[in-house]
């Protein structure tokens, strides 16, 4: 596996959609790209939609995109598809390797967790694999890379990676929408507290990511003793609440990513 000239989209909803535009928005031809759904409308021009499994034909990848209960509907046609030089890259929550082993067992299997700012290259990718050589699995990360970072990691940290990497975008949303109304509880127009609080995060995520200093250091930096942001890091630091907070967020987010494999498992 050196190549992904041929891409199979199976279930092209928000996530399958927000790759597919990653991956146009990189450069690479839509002409590579067939997608398979029954609902969708449209497409980015030059990416042939169908409704219907195509037979006959060979993929170097399929994405499987469809709702993880419905994996049972789908896998019998899909197998045939999945010859031993395909990349099975399945974003299904829930799912593991071990079940896309039995259902695909010729393919190659890689458990994908991306998030929606795939879309602009932005996204932590988080990649499991098993078996898989060293240069395929170079091979899916360059693939990968038009998305945001890939990582690889084991499969045992992917529930809690889910939980960091997966639905920290709704964490993050939840923060600045809390900041927006904070802002208009004291006094700012709703629109306007909601225009700065996006334009802050955006600007300290840039920085946070081009910066040699990890996020703690950073607030550190930028509060000055005595001054008005570390008035404001007192509250969230107090009996570390925010980080207590966090912890318990993230822990249930696994748990509940942890809970959906297992009722994976049982209907395997």
């Amino acid at each position: 596996m050196t190549k992904f000239d041929s891409i199979l989209i199976i279930g092209c909803g928000n996530m399958g959609g927000a790759m597919l535009d990653g991956w146009l928005a990189s450069g690479i031809a839509p002409q590579n790209f067939t997608v398979v759904d029954p609902k969708r409308e449209e497409l980015p021009e030059g990416v042939r939609l169908l409704r219907e499994l195509p037979e006959g034909e060979t993929f170097d990848a399929i994405l499987l995109g469809v709702k993880p209960q419905m994996l049972g509907d789908v896998v019998e046609d899909v197998e045939k598809l999945a010859g031993p030089d395909v990349a099975m890259l399945s974003i299904l929550a829930g799912v593991q390797l071990e079940t896309l082993a039995k259902r695909f067992p010729r393919a190659q299997n890689v458990r994908v967790m991306p998030n929606l700012a795939v879309a602009l290259g932005k996204a932590p990718v988080a990649l499991a694999a098993e078996g898989l050589s060293d240069e395929d699995m170079e091979a899916i990360k360059r693939f990968m890379e038009p998305l945001g970072t890939p990582e690889w990691i084991d499969e045992s940290d992917f529930d809690l990676v889910t939980a960091l990497a997966g639905s920290g975008p709704g964490f993050v949303y939840r923060f600045i929408d809390a900041l927006a109304k904070g802002a208009t509880a004291q006094g700012l127009p709703a629109e306007q507290a909601e225009r700065l609080a996006v334009a802050m995060v955006e600007g300290a995520s840039a920085l946070a990511a081009n910066s040699p200093h990890n996020a703690g250091e950073l607030a550190r930096r930028v509060a000055s003793p005595g001054g008005v942001t570390q008035a404001g890091l007192d509250v969230l630091d107090e009996g570390e609440a925010i980080n207590r907070l966090m912890e318990k967020t993230l822990a249930t987010a696994r748990d509940r990513s942890v809970a959906m494999a297992e009722e994976a498992r049982a209907k395997d």
